[in-house]
């Protein structure tokens, strides 16, 4: 049995979640600096690599 993995894919699926969470992060932190407790209803902050709905 011989496996085979395709590492382009895998990067770009680990590039894509590291976009995502950078940019759930930056929001994050936009939010936090206004004081802004509604960060913490956003779920696509809280989780940002869960799928929704």
């Amino acid at each position: 049995m011989k496996a085979e993995t395709d590492f382009d894919a895998l990067v770009g699926r680990l590039a894509t979640r590291a976009a995502t969470l950078a940019t759930a992060w930056a929001a994050s932190r936009r939010r936090a600096a206004r004081q802004d407790d509604r960060r913490w209803r956003h779920a696509g902050l809280i989780w940002p690599l869960f799928a929704k709905g």
